[in-house]
């Protein structure tokens, strides 16, 4: 598993390093996504969490969800069009388990893309994400998870 700077990157997951979003297939043909532990580290302890609705349809560079904390306000956008059929209704209660948690209970939502395979091949692979994510965080002048 990649770890840059003290965030860690599953090897498992598909990244849209642009966004700061992970990608997760499961085996029904939805799509897991969740905000990287960059993303986490970044916005500081989150305190509210507004996602979009189930069922409605999103376009690439919608937001599944409208993240919160004392530091900021921002989108976490989809990369992929689809079809968004759940929400994470225990984060919404308690927006920190992202924060503790954000490649296991701290996920955002579920999609069914429009074109999983044709997308799928924009994402980077979790064993080779580190170097993206090292040009990024230069990029954006962070210095890690655990600064």
């Amino acid at each position: 598993m990649p770890v840059v700077r003290g965030c860690e990157l599953p090897d498992d997951l598909l990244y849209d390093v642009e966004n700061n979003i992970w990608y997760r297939e499961e085996a029904d043909g939805t799509v897991t996504v969740g905000m990287t532990a960059v993303a986490a580290a970044m916005a500081g302890q989150l305190v509210a969490v507004t996602p979009t609705k189930v069922e409605r349809t999103v376009t690439p560079g919608t937001a599944c969800a409208i993240l919160e904390s004392g530091n900021r306000v921002g989108a976490a956008k989809l990369a992929s069009g689809g079809e968004l059929v759940a929400i994470n209704e225990p984060l919404v209660a308690s927006p920190t388990i992202a924060n503790d948690g954000p490649y296991g209970e701290g996920w955002l939502a579920r999609v069914r893309p429009d074109d999983w395979e044709g997308f799928r091949g924009q994402l980077t692979v979790g064993a080779e994400v580190g170097a993206a994510y090292e040009a990024k965080m230069d990029g954006d002048g962070f210095a890690g998870c655990e600064a």
